[in-house]
């Protein structure tokens, strides 16, 4: 099994690739700066993407985990906050670079007998949670929402099934020290749903424990 993880340079990415890696996978990790058993991809620049993918021309991928993501804007204040560079930057991560990542990587998971692509969202991003704040990020995970449903409608009749998922409030440094879950309760849950995903379930939006998330 060959997975690829985004952001897998702390956090649930990096646990992911820990995990995967234990368990026998093939794992490509990347980050914006390259690491010990990471590949330097930043997600906002189609030349690095395209470069990594081109590397790996050959190879077939079973597993696109898109988990890099920002979460710049908390604290915002409305009247004068939530600048615009702040916008773009939040959109070129969550947003466009999922979309330039699966499309770079489209050939190698052509190439499995089953791919996969699971889009790390959030519950911020559903109408049913929506407290007011933050409004960058949960416009950003909106749209990658939107973007991984519709991509489970296109990729459908190749077999190529996409998910989208809540790791839950989770205590790293984006969730902080009073979140809910630990990395390993999400991770554990995260890798139970990729492995459920099929074509069947394509196009679902859950949480880390299964259950189905509204919109």
């Amino acid at each position: 099994m060959h997975v690829l993880i985004t952001g897998a340079n702390r956090g649930i990415g990096k646990a992911m690739a820990d995990r995967y890696a234990a368990q026998g996978a093939q794992v490509t990790g990347t980050a914006r700066v390259a690491g010990a058993r990471l590949h330097r991809m930043d997600v906002t620049d189609p030349a690095a993407v395209n470069a990594l993918a081109d590397t790996m021309a050959d190879q077939a991928l079973d597993l696109l985990v898109c988990n890099a993501g920002v979460y710049a804007d908390t604290g915002q204040s409305l009247d004068q906050g939530f600048p615009a560079d702040m916008w773009a930057d939040g959109f070129a991560t969550n947003v466009t670079g999922v979309f330039l990542t699966v499309q770079a990587f489209l050939p190698h998971l052509r190439r499995a007998q089953a791919g996969k692509i699971a889009i790390i969202s959030s519950q911020m991003a559903s109408h049913t949670h929506a407290p007011g704040g933050s409004y960058i990020y949960r416009a950003s995970k909106a749209a990658a929402l939107n973007l991984g449903r519709n991509l489970a409608s296109d990729l459908a009749a190749e077999g190529i099934s996409v998910g989208i998922y809540h790791p839950g409030w989770v205590r790293t440094d984006m969730g902080g020290s009073t979140a809910e879950i630990s990395v390993d309760e999400s991770v554990t849950g995260l890798i139970a749903r990729f492995a459920a995903l099929s074509p069947a379930t394509s196009g679902c939006f859950e949480t880390w424990d299964g259950r189905v998330h509204p919109y």
